[in-house]
C-alpha cells in the first residue's frame, strides 16, 4: 500500500510537472495560427457566413488538417536545427533565391500590414473614434512593445490578445443558432464547383494557411530556446493553436450566416458585418465582432513586421530577436519601425487606393507560399540537416498531398484573376 501511495504521489507530481511545462513552453503555435484570424481572414469567414451560409463551414476541416501538417514541419525543423527557416533555405539553396523571397515576402507583408491598420480604423469607427486618433496611437503602442519589450514580456501580450478572441464565440452563442442544422453541414458537406464558391473556398484556404507563418513560427521557437527533447510540447501547442484558430473561424462564419445570409444582407468588408449586426441581433454583437476585429488586427499589426523582419535579418545573417538590445540587432529594430511607420502613413493618407494595395497583396502571397511550401518539404527531408526527425511515409504523403493541392488552388486562383 505503501508503494501504490507514492506511485500515486509521483504520477501527479509527474503530470503537474508535465502541465506546468507545457505552460512554460506554449506560445509560438497558438500565436501564430491566431494571428491568421486578422482584417482580411474576418473579411473573408465574414463573406463566406453572409454570401453562402453555412454551406463552406465542413471545408475547415481539411483546411485545419493541412494548417496542423504544415505548422508541425516548420515547428520541427525550428526544434532540430536551431535555426529559423530562412536562414536554412539561405544554406541550403543559395543567397541568389533568398534575397527573391524576402522581396516577394516584404511586398506581400506591406500590404497585408497595411490591411491590418485598415482593420483597427474601420473597427475603432464602430465605436466613434477618427482614424487620425486610432492608427496613429495604436502604432505607437505595437511599436513600444516590441521594441522596449522582452521575448517573454511580448509573447505574454500576444497570449492576452488570443483570448479576446472568444468574442466571437460569445458573438455566435448570442445569435441563437439551429445547431441541428449547424452540425448537419458538416455531416453532409455540399461540394461544388461553381466559380465564385470555389474562389470563396480559395480565399479561405489562402488566409488560412499564409507564407510569414511559416517564418515566424520557425524564428520564435528558436528564440524560445525550445530543444527536442520536448518538442511534444511545441507539436502539442501547433495542434492546439490550428485547432482554436479554426473554431474562432467557424463562429464568426456562423454570426454571418444566422444573421445577414438569412436576411439577404449584402457586405463587402468586417467592418459592413459588425455594423450590419445591430438590426438584426442587437448592438451588443455589433460592439463584440467590432471588438473583435481591433484586437484582430492590432495583434497582427504586431505579427506581420516582426515575421518579415525575422525572414529579411536571417536571411541577409544580421542579428535578429525581440530579446537583443536595438544596438545588437540594429536592422532587426529599424525594418520592424519601418514597417509599422509605413503601415500607418498610407493608411491615413487620403484616396489611398487601398482595395489594389490588398489585391496585389494577396496576389503574390499566391505567389511566393507554393515555392515555401516546397522548400519546407526539401529541407524536412533532408536527413543530413534534420536526422531521424525526417518526415515518416505517412506524414510525408500528407505533406506532399497538402503541398500539392494548395499548389493547385494557388494557380486556380490566379488563372480566374487574369
Amino acid at each position: 500500500m505503501e508503494k501504490y501511495t507514492k506511485w500515486v504521489s509521483s504520477s501527479k507530481a509527474s503530470l503537474w510537472r508535465t502541465v506546468g511545462l507545457f505552460f512554460i513552453l506554449m506560445g509560438p503555435g497558438i500565436i501564430t495560427s491566431n494571428v491568421d484570424n486578422d482584417a482580411g481572414g474576418i473579411t473573408t469567414y465574414s463573406l463566406a457566413g453572409a454570401e453562402y451560409g453555412l454551406k463552406l463551414v465542413w471545408w475547415l476541416i481539411p483546411i485545419m488538417i493541412a494548417l496542423i501538417v504544415i505548422q508541425e514541419m516548420g515547428a520541427r525543423m525550428g526544434v532540430v536545427t536551431g535555426k529559423g527557416l530562412s536562414d536554412l533555405i539561405r544554406e541550403k539553396f543559395g543567397a541568389k533565391i533568398t534575397f527573391y523571397l524576402m522581396i516577394g515576402m516584404f511586398l506581400t507583408n506591406m500590404g497585408n500590414v497595411i490591411s491590418e491598420f485598415a482593420g483597427i480604423a474601420a473597427g475603432m469607427e464602430v465605436f466613434g473614434v477618427d482614424k487620425f486618433v486610432s492608427v496613429p496611437v495604436s502604432g505607437f503602442l505595437v511599436w513600444w512593445m516590441v521594441v522596449k519589450g522582452t521575448y517573454k514580456s511580448v509573447e505574454k501580450a500576444f497570449l492576452v490578445a488570443c483570448v479576446f478572441y472568444i468574442s466571437y464565440i460569445i458573438t455566435g452563442i448570442i445569435v441563437k443558432p439551429d445547431w441541428s442544422s449547424v452540425f448537419e453541414q458538416f455531416l453532409k458537406p455540399n461540394l461544388s464547383f461553381e466559380t465564385g464558391e470555389m474562389t470563396m473556398v480559395i480565399g479561405l484556404v489562402g488566409t488560412t494557411i499564409a507564407p510569414w507563418m511559416q517564418f515566424y513560427l520557425q524564428a520564435s521557437i528558436v528564440e524560445k530556446g525550445i530543444k527536442v527533447q520536448d518538442y511534444k510540447f511545441a507539436r502539442f501547442d501547433v495542434v492546439m493553436g490550428s485547432v482554436v484558430v479554426h473554431i474562432v473561424a467557424f463562429f464568426i462564419i456562423l454570426v454571418c450566416a444566422e444573421t445577414l445570409f438569412k436576411n439577404g444582407v449584402r457586405i463587402e468588408t468586417a467592418k459592413d458585418a459588425a455594423l450590419s449586426l445591430a438590426p438584426l441581433a442587437g448592438k451588443y454583437c455589433t460592439f463584440l465582432f467590432a471588438f473583435g476585429l481591433v484586437n484582430a488586427s492590432l495583434f497582427a499589426a504586431s505579427i506581420l513586421p516582426l515575421s518579415t523582419t525575422y525572414l529579411i535579418c536571417e536571411g541577409l545573417g544580421w542579428e535578429a530577436g525581440i530579446d537583443k538590445k536595438f544596438m545588437e540587432a540594429p536592422q532587426f529594430y529599424l525594418i520592424y519601425s519601418i514597417m509599422i511607420f509605413l503601415g500607418m502613413v498610407i493608411i491615413l493618407y487620403p484616396d489611398i487606393p487601398l482595395i489594389p494595395i490588398m489585391y496585389f497583396s494577396q496576389v503574390i502571397n499566391g505567389m511566393v507560399l507554393p515555392v515555401v511550401l516546397i522548400f519546407m518539404l526539401m529541407l524536412v527531408n533532408d536527413r543530413k540537416l534534420m536526422g531521424k526527425h525526417v518526415n515518416g511515409p505517412i506524414f510525408n504523403a500528407i505533406a506532399w498531398v497538402t503541398s500539392l493541392v494548395m499548389i493547385g488552388l494557388t494557380l486556380l486562383l490566379l488563372f480566374w484573376s487574369l
